[in-house]
């Protein structure tokens, strides 16, 4: 399935503290970075890609399956405290000067590499014109109407939301949270917003908690290493 119209961004900072040099280090004998460029390119043409880094062994690294990186991403845009929304704006910026419009943004972090083709495509069928953003997600266990707790200001343990009176999970109603895999934004609605909290209309594609995998610290790297040794098994 080829997706027309659409810009797809893979950010890829060189600032890694949890794992070191992660976006180029070798996951399964191949280097993280290829795993997301591999996906984007079966859905869109090189000229679609872009790969927002900082980084010279990150660029090189992409060069060595022959994807061209459009620019060197700024400083400003490459600490530790840079916003991913400020890195798309920046990318979204650099095409428009060139006189390039697309319609929507899919966002690829480097950090979910499981990922199947129907995923994207699945989720594509979701966007609409009323749609902010399609992000994939995965149901939470942990639900805030019945095993999640907050402190109140006595110190003492709620619950974190409702009135405490369901006594099954079954019956609470379903809670997601963000899996990291994939994000589909309206770049018309992404231009407006700096966070999600800006948006009004987010559509959720549920995805299978196997593929819930973030890498940030090197136990996540050391499962997700597991994981694909009993996949190619």
């Amino acid at each position: 399935m080829k997706i027309s119209d659409t810009l797809f961004i893979i950010p890829a900072r060189g600032g890694s503290k949890g794992i070191p040099r992660k976006n180029i280090k070798s996951l399964a004998g191949k280097p993280l970075i290829h795993y997301s460029i591999d996906y984007a390119r079966l859905f869109t043409e090189d000229e679609n890609i872009c790969l927002s880094t900082d980084d010279q062994e990150i660029i090189e690294c992409a060069n060595q399956i022959n994807l061209a990186v459009p620019f060197v991403r700024p400083l400003e845009f490459s600490t530790d405290t840079a916003s991913t929304f400020a890195v798309l704006h920046h990318a979204i910026s650099f095409y428009q000067a060139q006189r390039k419009y697309y319609k929507y943004l899919v966002l690829l972090q480097p950090t979910s590499p499981f990922r199947e083709g129907k995923h994207l495509a699945e989720a594509f069928e979701l966007m609409d014109s009323e749609s902010d953003v399609t992000v994939s997600v995965v149901q939470e266990h942990n639900n805030p109407y019945f095993n999640v707790f907050e402190e109140n200001q006595n110190g003492f343990l709620k619950i974190s939301k409702g009135d405490g009176n369901y006594t099954r999970r079954q019956d609470c109603p379903p809670v997601y949270a963000f899996n990291g895999s994939i994000y589909i934004f309206s770049i018309s609605s992404l231009l407006k917003a700096n966070s999600f909290k800006d948006f009004v209309n987010i559509k959720k594609y549920v995805m299978d908690e196997k593929y819930k995998v973030d890498l940030d610290t090197i136990n996540d790297w050391n499962y997700c290493e597991y994981l694909l040794q009993l996949n190619n098994q």
